[in-house]
């Protein structure tokens, strides 16, 4: 009887090996050879990003991101495979991230700006922007935040949520930039000969470009000055530069010919009556 009952079991046994064996080795091989492809397909992403000039910060949350995304959908196919039910997981997993997407809206909406920052390029690290209130050069753009250094090298953290859906002014991304600047003189003086001036204080500077043409006009009859519009052009990377030397060679320029810059004055007149 013993031994019926063991031959029995063995050809149970053997008819379940038979059954499933198939199975589990089809699943296997599936596993095995999903894996394989899976890493492939990342590394001609990474290689097609790479050609692309895909943002770093970006390239590797894709990857990261595709690489779960597969291999957590391979698993689900190996585990239907060998003949776990899915279907309850599936809602499970469901269900887990509509509750953590509800608890991390406002991460998610960071998380979403970040992409689109880094997809569509409104700006770069390095670029000189201005933004929420803060004008700075950015340091980093990270998924959920970019990082600005000010002006006066102070570390300010932007949430990329408001940071993609409100302006932003990027000051140098182009080649060329114009510098605006208004010079006041004296009533009394020669305006003819004040522009002269201007524009040879313009022509002297290197860093002015000829084409387009610096712009020299009156442009207001004030309270105590004639004003002059003064707008050169230059190359971004020289902005402050011509800025700066307009202001000391003009001045110079004035005080040498006797051409006068109008300043607040006060006339008090003293009672000397009582």
């Amino acid at each position: 009887m013993d031994i019926e009952m063991i031959d029995s079991a063995l050809e149970n046994l053997l008819s379940l090996v038979v059954q499933y064996g198939s199975k589990l080795m089809l699943a296997l091989a599936v596993l095995v050879i999903g894996w394989w492809f899976i890493g492939r397909m990342l590394n001609l992403l990474d290689t097609s990003m790479d050609a692309a000039k895909v943002e770093a910060t970006l390239q590797r949350f894709l990857l990261s991101f595709s690489n779960m995304g597969l291999k957590t959908i391979l698993l689900i196919i190996f585990a239907s495979m060998i003949g776990v039910e899915t279907a309850s997981l599936i809602a499970l997993l469901g269900a887990a991230g509509l509750a953590v997407g509800l608890a991390l809206q406002g991460s998610l909406s960071n998380f979403a700006g970040g992409v689109l920052i880094l997809l569509f390029r409104p700006f770069r690290a390095g670029d000189v922007i201005e933004a929420q209130g803060f004008t700075g050069t950015v340091d980093e753009i990270q998924i959920f935040n970019t990082i600005l250094r000010t002006l006066d090298n102070q570390r300010v953290v932007i949430p990329n949520g408001i940071l993609s859906n409100g302006c932003v002014k990027n000051l140098f991304v182009e080649p060329t930039r114009r510098v605006d600047m208004t010079f006041g003189i004296s009533y009394d003086d020669d305006i003819i000969k004040a522009k002269e001036l201007i524009e040879s204080v313009l022509e002297q500077d290197e860093n002015v470009l000829s084409n387009p043409a610096p712009t020299v006009e009156v442009c207001a009859h004030a309270d105590s000055a004639i004003n002059f519009v003064v707008r050169p052009w230059c190359k971004s990377e020289n902005y402050w530069s011509v800025f700066f030397a307009t202001h000391t060679q003009l001045k110079l320029a004035f005080d040498r010919e006797g051409v006068t810059i109008p300043f607040p004055q006060r006339d008090v007149h003293m009672d000397s009556a009582g």
